[in-house]
């Protein structure tokens, strides 16, 4: 670690979303380097930041920030704007002089950057099709492959937050660039356990299939207990139902917002159907929650036998087996310790020393082959 500090400081342009995880994602991974002397130049990207986003970027010393209003690759007809954008971004590197390109998404791997191109696989419209659906994407989304698949192709490297998602990607996209696994950390900082409550506790896009926490909802009526649900219930033309006699929703929460609410509660559901990694399940862990998952190969790959998983279509099995948690205090004690004790591997340290080993074998291989040409 000390040694790593001595290295020449490095700059990153980095672009985010502000919609999704990847936002959590991004400032714990620029807060972990900051002790490394590395300097982000952070191109948001999406939506508008929300005051609280704005608020915790200003408080990262090693972050420039450049907010855009440039669509996401997933979003509806997004391609004028990401056109649009790539001669800015190229002037930026110009101007800047990063010494790489770090992407969180595809299809900006294509341009012709100088700096060597890093791409992260956090989420892909095809493999969610496949997960969700077990079908391909109708036609309208071909030049969404077609572009993402060249942004692959052009990046030096890629990176993804489990086996299993880096699996998809290689397999939908057939990429054979060099790659890295490399877990999601979070900061276990502001998450905390305290007197368990007797509630259940979900959160995430509600309206999302992927996230399915609509099967809670359709357990809700035979669970006994009382459940609390969290986060976006409706994104464009999507909508998630969040009523029930026994759900209590409350909305879209700030980071200390939910922070508390995992503290107090005493299961964390996602029955996910697709799922690369799963922050919220990292900050339920980290919160002493006991974690009932949806049974799918990234879940059972990161959280092992120190969570309980249910199928992702059985409303029945989701709700008995939330009942007998709850109902078993030795059982739910059990696996909320195991959970915790999982959690302790996911850190923003190790995140960032893995990053950083890539950063610097990336530079190591650009001056390899300057020295070639010269």
């Amino acid at each position: 670690m000390e040694e790593s500090r001595k290295h020449t400081s490095l700059s990153i342009l980095m672009t985010t979303d502000t919609v999704g995880g990847v936002w959590s994602y991004s400032m714990d991974l620029c807060k972990a380097l900051l002790p490394f002397n590395i300097h982000f130049y952070l191109i948001t990207t999406g939506a508008p930041m929300q005051p609280a986003q704005r608020k915790e970027i200003e408080a990262i010393e090693n972050v420039t920030v450049y907010e855009t209003e440039f669509l996401l690759e997933w979003m509806d007809r997004p391609w004028e704007s990401i056109d649009a954008s790539g001669s800015w971004l190229l002037q930026l590197e110009k101007e800047l002089q990063p010494d790489l390109i770090h992407i969180n998404g595809y299809v900006y791997g294509s341009l012709p950057w100088k700096a060597p191109v890093i791409v992260v696989a956090h989420s892909d419209v095809y493999s969610w099709f496949y997960a969700v659906k077990d079908t391909l994407p109708p036609a309208e989304w071909d030049e969404y492959y077609t572009r993402v698949r060249e942004g692959l192709e052009h990046a030096d490297y890629l990176i993804a937050p489990s086996k299993a998602m880096m699996q998809y990607i290689r397999d939908i996209y057939g990429v054979t660039i060099a790659g890295k696994v490399i877990y999601n950390g979070r900061s276990g900082t502001i998450f905390h356990l305290e007197q368990k409550e007797g509630y259940i506790f979900s959160m995430g896009r509600i309206w999302d299939e992927a996230k399915n926490i609509q099967l809670l909802v359709d357990a809700a009526p035979r669970i006994s207990y009382p459940i609390r649900l969290a986060g976006d219930n409706k994104f464009e033309n999507n909508t998630g139902t969040t009523e029930g006699a026994n759900i209590t929703y409350v909305g879209k929460l700030s980071l200390p917002e939910v922070a508390a609410q995992l503290a107090a509660a005493a299961i964390y559901v996602l029955p996910a159907k697709y799922e690369p990694f799963g922050l919220s399940i990292l900050e339920a862990a980290l919160s002493g929650c006991a974690l009932v998952l949806g049974k799918i190969d990234s879940l059972q790959e990161i959280w092992g036998d120190n969570a309980i998983y249910v199928s992702t279509s059985n409303a029945d099995e989701l709700a008995s087996t939330v009942n007998e948690l709850m109902e078993n205090k030795t059982l739910r004690n059990h696996y909320a310790h195991a959970a915790m004790k999982q959690a302790q591997q996911y850190t923003t340290t190790a995140m960032a020393e893995n990053y950083l080993q890539v950063y610097r074998c990336l530079l190591q291989q650009k001056q390899l082959i300057q020295q070639e040409i010269l």
